[in-house]
């Protein structure tokens, strides 16, 4: 009546162990890739003149993330621009000489490198308003922050060695 199945367990171990490894290291690989994050400066409001009170908002709102080489800033924003400047021209609103110039209403800038960027509007007055910024991007081999609130990103910096402890453990019994 019944049918005797014969499953060979070693030759299932020996069979699967390669597609298995192959699936563990595409996982990592992809996860790697959306490590990078795209920050919305701003939030909802994006890239406007804040309100009198709160000329520091840009600086706050960078203060309280954390910065990866290749992560993008994404401005939203209408009837003004976005320049990289040096550190001088940060100072004195002084928009003449940007090192990049953006004005299409939807910028998205790649932070390339680790260090300092320095960000204004172009439009006579923003500047001196509270629309500029400064950005630190970490090096990837810099420490974690040690801030109160946990950071989007967490999880998924976390993830790739998660996922190789997981795998490690699951060959390590096959």
């Amino acid at each position: 009546m019944g049918s005797v199945i014969n499953f060979n367990v070693s030759k299932f171990k020996h069979n699967c162990v390669p597609l298995i490894t192959l699936l563990i290291i595409s996982v990592m690989i992809s996860l790697h890739t959306v490590m990078c994050v795209e920050f919305r400066v701003g939030g909802d409001k994006g890239w406007a003149v804040p309100s009198a009170k709160n000329v520091q908002v840009y600086d706050d709102w960078a203060s309280d993330n954390r910065f990866k080489v290749n992560d993008t800033l994404r401005f939203k924003y209408d009837k003004d621009s976005v320049l990289v400047v040096t550190e001088a021209d940060y100072e004195k609103c002084r928009s003449t000489h940007p090192i990049f110039f953006y004005n299409n209403g939807d910028t998205v800038f790649t932070l390339d490198r680790p260090g300092l960027f320095y960000f204004i509007s172009g439009v006579a007055g923003h500047c001196q308003r509270g629309v500029k910024m400064i950005v630190k991007v970490l090096d990837s081999q810099s420490p974690p922050l040690q801030h109160s609130s946990v950071h989007k990103n967490a999880a998924v910096t976390a993830a790739p060695h998660l996922i190789g402890l997981l795998a490690f453990q699951f060959v390590k019994y096959i």
